[in-house]
């Protein structure tokens, strides 16, 4: 588990091929690895990743098939910024919110302007997540803890202080910029607890309606 509060902004420097996946070896600059152990997690992007060489200066991770399918790892070349997180201790502070470091899909920077010292981020979600994302909601991208600020259908608008742009690689997003997302753990667990004893039929495809009403999440009209 992960908090979404960025500890380092790290380099990758080799990417290597193996026979349909990958193996990743990133610098991780400012990231304290004294009390990192092969085998231990370290989200990359938002992607958890598992250490399993430990050279002193970063570390080299596996990256499979479906995580490449499934997330925006397979984008890294060397020379690309990532963002790094240590999993996190009992003793950790939650400042962002609980992050699984699974990734459920990759969303597209629409648009950036500023406003004030802030910048305003406008990312389309893909439509399978847009349920998930709430006004006022936290939501990771690219490993970062953010609260969302406004929802139209499958985009959604984050406001990033100054602080967050500089010590993250949100300060290189543009237009066009393919991010990692993960919705909040609470929106997906609450969602196939309400489908109850439907959960273990295949054809379920999610909450409708009717199962809302049932639960009293909404009100009928008189």
């Amino acid at each position: 588990m992960f908090t979404g509060i960025i500890e380092a902004i790290g380099t990758v420097q080799t990417v290597q091929p193996k026979s349909g996946d990958v193996r990743l070896r990133i610098l991780t600059g400012k990231l304290d690895l004294g009390d990192v152990q092969l085998g231990d997690s370290i989200a990359v992007n938002g992607v958890c990743l598992t250490a399993v060489e430990l050279p002193g200066d970063g570390f080299w991770a596996d990256v499979s098939g479906e995580t490449l399918e499934r997330t925006g790892i397979g984008d890294l070349v060397s020379g690309s910024q990532v963002n790094l997180e240590k999993a996190l201790t009992p003793t950790t502070r939650l400042g962002g919110h609980l992050v699984s470091g699974h990734v459920d899909g990759v969303g597209e920077v629409i648009s950036r302007h500023s406003d004030g010292r802030s910048e305003r981020f406008r990312i389309k979600a893909p439509d399978e997540l847009a349920r998930y994302i709430a006004e006022k909601g936290s939501i990771c991208v690219d490993g970062i803890s953010l609260t969302v600020n406004a929802v139209d259908g499958t985009e959604f608008e984050l406001n990033i202080v100054p602080h967050t742009l500089h010590e993250t690689t949100m300060d290189s997003f543009a237009a066009g910029t393919r991010v990692n997302l993960e919705v909040d753990l609470i929106a997906r667990y609450l969602e196939r607890l309400l489908l109850g004893d439907e959960a273990a039929s295949v054809q379920t495809a999610g909450i409708s309606l009717e199962k809302l009403h049932e639960y009293g999440f909404i009100k009928s009209r008189h």
